[in-house]
């Protein structure tokens, strides 16, 4: 099985793909062949939610042996609910909940896996090489990658955020991480100065004689990986799964999913679920005040010259949306010299557009919709009081997208929104829009939101008031390259 980069003719194997995450020429890795490799997707409906996870995973990533045994040991005893990701109804809603793992967030669906997937990736390939992973977050993907990858032999991992770009909850999550081959590391700036920071260091460090001397490799565990990308397919199948038995639709019907998203992953597993046959309808990308992406499916144009907006939904303040490369590159039929001159054109302008023929493409799979604070504040307030639901903020952004897509007369029967933290991530944020005045700090906020929902506090999150802070470093964007490789010499991951 061949993954091909979206910038050049360049190719992997499933092992070399994982392994390195970033193809040679900063593209990304796609299957090409996804929509014509037949899978019987109406079958693997009736297993169970691990043996499913196993089927669709052992077709998105072949060279793999006994995906039976990665998946039993990425999820066994991590998630709250062998369903891993429950349907939940409030109201005329079809909710999601996708953060019933370790550490409260979506990110747990792929970030339980894919360090079982590398470890499986080195042995299969006989690799000696340390493999050093390098991770830009928003927010959730740094502790689940730290989670995952804590203690992992024959890797380590270095984890950069934007300073008081996350939240509190956020941010004591990453920084109080054990384990011997982690490190934690404040940027000053916005998401997109991590990830073009990290990007950079990707591309100069992957040609480091030193790096070769002390046999170590860079990957990522950013959705840019496939290996982190796969497992979120899985979630698709599971709501469709879910519907089937409520009686919420039958065998074939088509399903809307309305996803919040800010680097594009989530939403483009959602796409390869449809590549693969999942009787899905619209993908709705669900954006906040920082709408990118809203724009560029309205006018074709990706124009990241904007201000960049700090909210109270942090996974999606990005202005580069990574995976939707992969979409450009699906869209105009593998034209990769298209895509790496959009992507070239992104990085020196800030902006690039597409032709119509393109979008109209992409636009027969995807819809678009944003929500700005005022209104995300309103839409948790209202669902709590009329619903007696509690949505993080990402879920607010979503559900507000939700009302807006079936009020166009587009919408299909059934519409499921992604739900991808748990409130108690973003408990202030959560108090203040139902009407509670937060008060102390965010972890006396959170037991207030626990006494004033009813919910335990997640068993993740419960504990960390009293876990040390080992992790305060702060550097410049244009200082990761410097820094990573200061770690490496060092032995520190």
């Amino acid at each position: 099985m061949q993954y091909q980069s979206t910038r050049s003719d360049i190719s992997a194997n499933g092992l070399q793909a994982v392994l390195s995450g970033l193809a040679p020429d900063g593209g990304l890795y796609v299957d090409s062949s996804l929509s014509r490799r037949p899978f019987p997707w109406d079958e693997v409906l009736s297993l169970s939610p691990l043996s499913m996870a196993a089927r669709i995973l052992s077709h998105l990533l072949p060279d793999f042996e006994d995906m039976d045994e990665i998946v039993r040991l990425s999820y066994t005893n991590k998630f709250d609910t062998p369903l891993l990701t429950p349907l939940v109804s409030a109201g005329d809603y079809r909710i999601l909940e996708l953060f019933h793992g370790p550490t409260s967030a979506f990110k747990d669906v792929a970030l339980s896996v894919l360090p079982v997937l590398m470890t499986k990736a080195r042995r299969l390939s006989a690799s000696s090489e340390k493999t050093i992973i390098l991770t830009a977050t928003s927010g959730d993907t740094g502790k689940a990658a730290l989670e995952g990858f804590h203690d992992v032999e024959g890797t380590g991992i270095l984890v950069f955020y934007p300073d008081g770009g996350v939240s509190p909850v956020q941010h004591a999550q990453m920084v109080t991480q054990t384990g011997e081959n982690v490190r934690v590391c404040a940027v000053s700036g916005n998401f997109d100065d991590c990830q073009s920071g990290v990007k950079r260091a990707f591309a100069a460090l992957s040609r480091s004689e030193e790096l070769k001397r002390l046999n170590c490799a860079l990957s990522s565990a950013n959705s840019i990986n496939i290996g982190r990308l796969a497992p979120q397919v899985v979630y698709y199948f599971l709501a469709y799964r879910q519907l089937l038995d409520a009686g919420d639709i039958k065998l074939g019907d088509p399903v809307d999913f309305v996803v919040p998203t800010g680097n594009f992953g989530d939403i483009f597993a959602g796409y390869q679920a449809k590549q693969m046959g999942l009787p899905v309808g619209k993908l709705v990308c669900a954006s906040n005040a920082n709408r990118v992406l809203t724009d560029f499916f309205a006018n074709g144009v990706y124009d990241r010259r904007r201000d960049f907006l700090r909210t109270a939904s942090p996974s999606m303040d990005i202005l580069i949306s990574s995976n939707l490369e992969r979409l450009l590159y699906i869209a105009s039929d593998g034209a990769y010299a298209f895509v790496r001159a959009c992507m070239n054109y992104l990085a020196s302008n800030g902006v690039y557009t597409v032709p119509e023929d393109i979008m109209s493409r992409i636009r027969q799979d995807f819809a678009a919709g944003c929500c700005d604070e005022e209104t995300c504040r309103e839409t948790i307030g209202r669902v709590w009081r009329e619903l007696g639901y509690l949505a993080d903020p990402h879920t607010a952004v979503a559900l507000r997208v939700t009302d807006e897509w079936k009020g166009t007369g587009k919408a299909a029967k059934a519409v499921v929104t992604l739900s991808t933290a748990s409130p108690f991530k973003f408990p202030g944020a959560v108090l203040e829009a139902a009407g509670v005045m937060p008060s102390g700090d965010e972890f006396a906020q959170m037991e207030a939101l626990s006494r004033m929902s009813g919910l335990p506090i997640p068993a993740g999150l419960s504990g960390l008031k009293e876990k040390p802070v080992r992790f305060t470093d702060v550097i410049g964007g244009s200082a990761i390259e410097d820094y990573v490789m200061e770690v490496i010499r060092k032995g520190e991951v």
